[in-house]
């Protein structure tokens, strides 16, 4: 009868320890919880959709688009695009704040700011491709990498500047409609 109740009397906190951690452990997003509001981040998101120009002997590559998207620290957003040369009208917007927050704790959490900011090199036979670029000023710390599309290099990109990459297109394609 004792060993009985100490069994059930040791299960209790495993029990409690399993609906504690099960659901932090099967989720595969990163918790808003990391960012905190003394952190102070600024984004300038770059993309640039590039065309290699041959000139005979020389060659050139050109932006036919460049779209930038610049976060402030207070949400405000500020989106840029240049199309074939012509400068449009910046939009201007504001981010709530659970985005803010969600993009502070991807950076935060993922490592992101670790990242060295070597370049990728593009393939030669490359002739058009999107190339990106972001730099991210964290706590006063300054992290800046660029990177073309993933089938313009043979280099490997990785998945948090892929994740970093997608929820800023999801921004940049929510102001610019």
């Amino acid at each position: 009868m004792v060993k009985t109740f100490h069994l059930v009397l040791g299960a209790i906190p495993v029990i409690i320890a399993l609906l504690i951690s099960v659901p932090m452990l099967t989720k595969n997003e990163i918790p808003i919880s990391a960012a905190n509001s003394f952190d102070t981040i600024e984004i300038e998101y770059t993309k640039h959709q590039l065309k290699k120009l041959s000139y005979g002997v020389t060659e050139r590559v050109g932006a036919e688009k460049t779209e930038i998207l610049s976060i402030k620290n207070d949400g405000a957003l500020k989106y840029s695009i240049t199309e074939l040369g012509y400068l449009q009208p910046d939009k201007r917007s504001k981010l709530d704040e659970s985005q803010l927050n969600k993009i502070k704790a991807i950076i935060k959490e993922t490592g992101f700011m670790s990242i060295p900011s070597e370049s990728f090199p593009v393939l030669e036979d490359v002739t058009e491709y999107q190339k990106s670029n972001v730099k991210v000023t964290l706590n006063g710390r300054v992290n800046q990498i660029h990177w073309p599309e993933q089938n313009a290099t043979d280099g490997f990109i990785p998945p948090i500047i892929t994740m970093v990459e997608t929820e800023l297109d999801q921004i940049m394609s929510e102001i610019s409609e």
